[in-house]
């Protein structure tokens, strides 16, 4: 069982739940059978910017190559739940502090409705007590984490996996790494494979790091597998270079979270298959990003939010 985090007691945000309450009652269902194949998508131009006015018909979802007909399309900024797992292995002592302030620079941009928590994983998995929306709580999770020395990547995020399972809503899990999986008994393919039938968003943020080991500069990159589970869901996966870098991505991410477009049709062919999913443009220039394929079973349980 992954260790927990001491946290403090979470501060009740009356004010700003009466204020939202109103607004999560008019929120569409965005899911309203089991055939509805829901998807959010991250749209930029050729520059990279973020593209959020684009309308319905900007769109063309395929399923297994075959267009769909779009029964959900908006825009608007729904709640998220999120899993941030921070690499606090042995080759990150030195950088730990920007790591810590990077963390703190996404959290500080959850909105009212959104709910996190923060987690490491080294040769242990922790993540804290609670999901919450109480940032300073959130960053002092952030600050307590543990290190340890080897880099159990694949387990950390079943983990967070784990975490996620049978909330409803936007789940999503923030993974930052530098090196390869060194032992983990989970695997990339059993990430991906629940990643998918679960309908949880990775985004991953890899660094290339040096330590100095008896006299030896030794690199480290982040694990190749990271972009592929990244691509195969539908977030970012982005590589730095410097850790100075750290905190203008995690912010990016968090902007990106925040200005996605919400797409759903209606399953023709649940045959228990995985289907391989497209979203492409009609305007030239633009790029969706989007996960790429969902099982089609039979018994896939209906939400009641995005």
């Amino acid at each position: 069982m992954a260790g927990r985090i001491p946290t403090c007691a979470a501060m009740l945000l009356a004010g700003a739940a009466v204020l939202m309450a109103p607004l999560a009652a008019q929120e569409p269902s965005f899911r309203s059978s089991t055939g509805a194949v829901s998807l959010f998508a991250t749209v930029v131009d050729a520059n990279k910017r973020l593209v959020p006015d684009l309308t319905k018909g900007d769109f063309e979802v395929l399923d297994n190559d075959k267009l769909q007909t779009l029964t959900v399309f908006d825009n608007e900024v729904r709640p998220i739940t999120v899993v941030v797992l921070l690499d606090t292995s042995l080759s990150m002592t030195g950088s730990i502090k920007l790591l810590q302030e990077a963390a703190e620079s996404f959290v500080m941009r959850l909105l009212p409705d959104d709910k996190a928590k923060v987690g490491a994983f080294n040769d242990k998995i922790q993540v804290s007590d609670k999901f919450t929306n109480n940032r300073d709580g959130l960053v002092s999770d952030a600050k307590n984490l543990d290190f340890g020395n080897d880099t159990r990547l694949w387990d950390g995020l079943t983990t967070g996996l784990d975490e996620l399972k049978g909330l409803d809503g936007r789940r999503v899990v923030l993974v930052f790494t530098d090196g390869d999986d060194t032992s983990s008994r989970s695997s990339l393919g059993h990430v991906i494979d629940r990643a998918r039938a679960e309908e949880v968003m990775v985004y991953a943020i890899g660094l290339e790091s040096r330590m100095v080991v008896d006299g030896r500069t030794i690199r480290t990159r982040p694990d190749g597998g990271l972009k592929k589970l990244a691509e195969e869901t539908g977030g970012g996966y982005f590589e730095l270079k410097d850790s100075t870098e750290l905190a203008p991505t995690f912010t990016k991410v968090a902007q990106e979270l925040h200005s996605q477009y919400a797409l759903a049709f209606e399953a023709t062919r649940l045959d228990g298959k995985v289907h391989k999913l497209m979203v492409k443009m009609k305007q030239p220039g633009m790029i969706a990003r989007a996960r790429r394929s969902y099982l089609a079973e039979v018994d896939r349980a209906p939400s009641t939010r995005p």
